[in-house]
Formats: C-alpha cells, structure tokens, sequence
C-alpha cells in the first residue's frame, strides 16, 4: 500500500488523430477550377443556412422590439400622462408652480378643504337671501 502511495502519477498524452479536413477524392487533388467550385458551393450552403438563421433571428428580434416598444410605449405614455396631470394641478392650485411633487399634492389636498368651505359659506348665504326674499313678498315687497 506505500508503494502504491508514493509512486506518482505521470500524465499520458495521446497523440491526435490527424482529422480529414476536406472530403477530396485522389483524381480531384490539384485541380484548381473544381476546388473553388467546392469550396463555392459550401460558401453558398453556408450563406442559405446564415440567412435563414438571420431571418429567424430577425423576426424574433422584431417581435421582442415590438413586445418591447409596447411595453415601453405604455410606460412613456403613463409618465407622460402623470407629467401632464401633474402640471394640469400645478396651475389650479393657487402657487402650484412654486411646489415640488409632494408639497403639491398636500397644498392641493388644503386648497379642496378650502374650497369646500367657501362652498357651504355660499350655500348658507344663498339660503339667507332667499329667505329675505320670501319675507320681503310676504310683507308686500
């Protein structure tokens, strides 16, 4: 067992297999015209294959961009939206320009109470005054 401890372990390389890079037939060696008529027709499959690759990775490139212009459109157009709301507040509330978002939305909250009273101070001085004018006919006026 402590042989077999100490013996070290030498890595082996093994030689590579040549490979066949070109599929030639011997009476095909060295006959210029037909090799660049091969290699041609190979440039040609590779180019159908790369086209019909690039049109399918091009629809789906479109239809992601389409997906994401959508989504994209419909986050602008709700920014956009809320940005002309947001202006839209700003001048009807008296100094809205001066205020940032926050401030105007709580300025705007007191303006609407402040409205609200001037509207009951309205109503019971309209009803004040019709009932001076039904007095008024009543005593012949």
């Amino acid at each position: 067992m402590e042989n077999s401890l100490n013996q070290e372990i030498t890595p082996t390389f093994h030689k590579r297999k040549e490979s066949k890079t070109t599929h030639k037939k011997p009476h095909e060696m060295g006959n210029a015209k037909h090799e660049s008529l091969v290699s041609l027709t190979r440039r040609k499959r590779a180019d159908n294959v790369h086209k019909r690759n690039s049109r399918k990775g091009n629809e789906i490139l479109k239809a992601q961009e389409k997906d994401q212009a959508s989504t994209v459109g419909v986050e602008d157009d709700g920014k956009a939206e809320v940005e002309r709301k947001i202006v839209a507040l700003q001048r009807i509330v008296p100094g809205g320009e001066l205020f940032g978002v926050d401030k105007l939305f709580e300025e705007t909250a007191d303006y609407i109470m402040a409205l609200q009273c001037q509207i009951k101070a309205m109503r019971v001085l309209a009803g004040f005054l019709e009932e001076l004018e039904k007095e008024k006919r009543k005593f012949g006026g």
